[in-house]
Order: C-alpha cells, then sequence, then structure tokens
C-alpha cells in the first residue's frame, strides 16, 4: 500500500453502505459492507490466492464488501475512460462463483433499494429473489441514480448482457 493510496468510497457508494451496515443481517440479505476499499496489497494477495495466480496485482479490483463466506465485492475497472462509478460492480464467491452484478454504482444502488446483494445477484441456485424495497436504499439511489430505477432482475439481466464473458476472463486469470 502507498502511503497517497486513497481508499475512500465514492459519496454515492458511502451513503449506500452506511444504510446498509446499519441494517446488515436483518434484511434477508448477505452483504457486509467495508468501512474503506481493501488496500492493494491486500487485494493483491487475496486475487492470487483465490486464483492460484502469483502473477497478478488485484489492480483491476477495488474490494469495497464481503458476504458471509467470504465472497468478495468489487468494483472491476475493465473501462479506462471511466470513473470509478462508471465500472461495473463483480461478485467473486469464497466457493468460485462469479458475476456482474451492476454495470455501475448507479445500478448497484437499485439493486440495493431493491432489496438484492451480490451474492443474491450472481447465486447459481436459484431465481433473484423477489423485491423487497428498502426505503433508506431507495432514497440514496434516487438522490445518486435518479434515471437508472429499474427492479433488480432487469439490473442484473442487463449487466449479464453486457459483459457476457466475465466467467471466462475470470477462469483465464486462474493459474
Amino acid at each position: 500500500m502507498t502511503s497517497d493510496e486513497d481508499l475512500r468510497f465514492p459519496p454515492a457508494l458511502a451513503a449506500a453502505l452506511a444504510v446498509r451496515s446499519a441494517h446488515a443481517g436483518g434484511d434477508g440479505v448477505d452483504f457486509e459492507p467495508f468501512p474503506a476499499f481493501l488496500p492493494a496489497g491486500e487485494t493483491t494477495e487475496w486475487i492470487r490466492a483465490w486464483t492460484g495466480n502469483e502473477q497478478l496485482t488485484g489492480e483491476d479490483f477495488r474490494v469495497f464488501g464481503q458476504d458471509g463466506t467470504g465472497g468478495y465485492a468489487a468494483f472491476w475497472l475493465v473501462r479506462p475512460d471511466r470513473a470509478l462509478d462508471g465500472q461495473p460492480v463483480v461478485f467473486l464467491g469464497s466457493e468460485g462463483e462469479t458475476g456482474v452484478v451492476a454495470n455501475d454504482l448507479g445500478s448497484f444502488l437499485w439493486l440495493l433499494a431493491d432489496g438484492v446483494g451480490p451474492w443474491e445477484a450472481t447465486n447459481p441456485y436459484g431465481p433473484v429473489p423477489a423485491s423487497y424495497p428498502h426505503p433508506e436504499l431507495t432514497a440514496v439511489a434516487e438522490r445518486y441514480a435518479p434515471g437508472l430505477r429499474a427492479p433488480a432482475a432487469d439490473l442484473i439481466e442487463r449487466a449479464a448482457r453486457e459483459f457476457p464473458g466475465f466467467d471466462d476472463v475470470i477462469a483465464k486469470l486462474c493459474g
């Protein structure tokens, strides 16, 4: 980690995760936000352990939370022409589950507002859960991403359609 590494969340993510932390475990969403992004060194250690590839640096991911088993939610820095809030949100599960959760931060806010977390969005064992709107998270999404409101299932489908090769990208990283 460098001394100038900025681990602070963008304001929209910080606002949503503050609400999420206050309600963690009480709404059926398996997601535990971190207080800040994982430092680069920790991200590198994790991606190497997760993939078995000692050549990786983790620089393509900004990890901001996990599920109860230790799977990570992160921004995938795949769009060089966009700021962090314009990058897709992905989930990399402890048992090898992978998936693009949302196209960008605004879509992720609406996913949370609809009662769906990163693990639920990529759950290979069942459909997207029914909508359980969360009033406080809806207020955050309306403030930061007013034009992106959509049901969680639609947001997840859009992300999968835009990034159909994500699983293959991750499989190629594995050593």
